[in-house]
């Protein structure tokens, strides 16, 4: 079969090309905007790929195009589809019918750790032996791809809350009838499409009613958000986890090291398993690896297994990955899209690096709720673990950033030209900083430009 996806460069969807590659179809797609590491994986699988929404390239037509979800009516690709009556679907439910049926799916959810969390749960069972299919919103260092279909039973799904398609407004985890959910937290976000938390929470809701009542879900204990969720009903089983003695009664409790030499320990019923030796920062992450141990527990991994690949996770691109240290300075690419994942990312470096070095956060407000200023208090507070903060503000952004700036805790600046955004960080960088740079986009190439301003070079660690 012919497939063409329009919005293939989209993390969720560029992942759906790969699997519809391995099943055998000719795909190929368009997208505007194209940036790696999506349409890095995308060339390197051959897939033939269409800058912009022509609909010339959907002639001659295929026999069934895949729309994602950011495209919408007016979009000329959408009005050549719908005018010349081809067969069209969106993606989450092109992947319900065509890859998760008759698979054991574990639904990964919440606003926040999704692709981590699947990264590290796809890993775990991947070493384990249990050769997992897997769709993940970003591409894990160490598997190399963001999707596979697998040989064995379990597929594990990064499920995302935002709305399937222009013609589907509901969630896209609702599509994936999962036997396993995990829900790391919920909290308000993408103000594009939702009215409050209460109508995510709903949405949330609703996908807790599509699991048996053999089923898992996976939640933290003490997290009213999600809590008030499950009070609106849960038929199936459930396992909670909390940190140290804050969430007493948790089914599974992980207790924090008091100094960072240490080892967390993960006690479940009069069960002590110690982990060493963590590769990712913070307590955010600290939560995902919790989720993931419950997880694979219940898939019948072997503790020792587990607590093994864990220690081995190569971590996740364009999540605090270091991407070069030119002149002693260390850039990282991070994806944050929220103020609460800014905040928890810059703590998690702080509890790394302690007094070592300046922690210097660069951050393109770019995602669609933080487009529309919903976030404005928050984003103040959220950088207070960084020593300094520059903020990018393109034309696109038409809120006022300087109440943001007026009650930031630490310096912050504005600027709206990229050029003199590196201009600036060369001339104040000096080594021992830690850049941290965050956008959930390309941000105009910042990255690589920066680095080449620094002398970077790839013999350079």
């Amino acid at each position: 079969m012919r497939i063409h996806i329009l919005g293939i460069c989209g993390t969720f969807m560029g992942s759906l090309a790969l699997l519809a590659r391995s099943l055998g179809h000719e795909v190929s797609g368009s997208d505007a905007g194209v940036y790696p590491p999506m349409s890095t994986q995308l060339h390197q699988a051959g897939i033939e790929l269409h800058d912009g929404y022509s609909a010339s390239a959907l002639d001659p037509a295929p026999d069934l195009v895949i729309i994602g979800n950011a495209l919408s009516r007016g979009n000329p690709a959408v009005e050549y589809v719908l005018d010349q009556g081809i067969p069209y679907t969106s993606g989450p439910a092109w992947l319900a019918e065509h890859v998760l049926n008759k698979r054991h799916v574990i639904a990964v959810a919440g606003t926040h750790g999704k692709t981590t969390t699947t990264s590290l749960l796809a890993w775990v069972l991947d070493h384990a032996g249990f050769q997992p299919g897997f769709l993940i919103g970003g591409v894990p260092l160490g598997l190399n791809e963001s999707a596979r279909l697998g040989t064995g039973e379990v597929f594990v799904v990064e499920a995302d809350e935002y709305d399937t398609a222009f013609f589907d407004k509901r969630s896209k985890f609702i599509h994936y009838h999962p036997n396993m959910l995990i829900i790391n937290n919920i909290e308000f976000d993408h103000a594009d499409i939702f009215a409050d938390l209460a109508a995510i929470q709903t949405q949330f809701h609703y996908l807790i009613r599509t699991i048996p009542g053999k089923g898992i879900v996976f939640y933290p204990k003490g997290d009213k958000t999600v809590e008030e969720v499950l009070d609106r009903g849960l038929w199936s089983k459930s396992f909670s986890m909390g940190f140290n003695d804050s969430n007493s009664g948790a089914d599974f409790v992980l207790v924090e090291p008091a100094h960072p030499e240490d080892h967390c320990r993960i006690l479940h019923a009069g069960e002590e398993v110690v982990l060493s030796n963590l590769p990712l920062l913070g307590r955010h992450n600290r939560h995902n690896v919790l989720m993931c141990f419950m997880a694979a527990r219940a898939c019948g991994v072997p503790t020792a297994a587990i607590v093994q690949a864990l220690q081995a996770f190569p971590g996740v691109k364009r999540r605090m990955e270091l991407l070069g240290s030119p002149q002693g300075i260390h850039v990282y690419d991070d994806f944050a899209h929220h103020p609460t994942a800014i905040d928890t990312t810059l703590r998690g470096l702080r509890e790394k690096i302690g007094d070592s070095g300046r922690i210097i956060a660069v951050i393109e407000p770019r995602s669609n709720t933080m487009k529309l200023g919903v976030h404005q208090q928050a984003l103040a507070q959220s950088t207070e673990a960084s020593d300094a903060a520059y903020w990018y503000i393109p034309p696109l952004i038409q809120w006022d950033i300087r109440p943001v700036i007026d009650n930031s805790k630490v310096p912050s600046f504005v600027l709206h030209d990229l050029d003199e955004l590196i201009d600036t960080l060369v001339r104040t960088l000096r080594p021992g900083d830690h850049v941290v740079i965050m956008s959930n986009g390309g941000f105009g190439g910042l990255h690589q430009r920066l680095l080449e301003q620094l002398g970077y070079s790839k013999e350079q660690t």
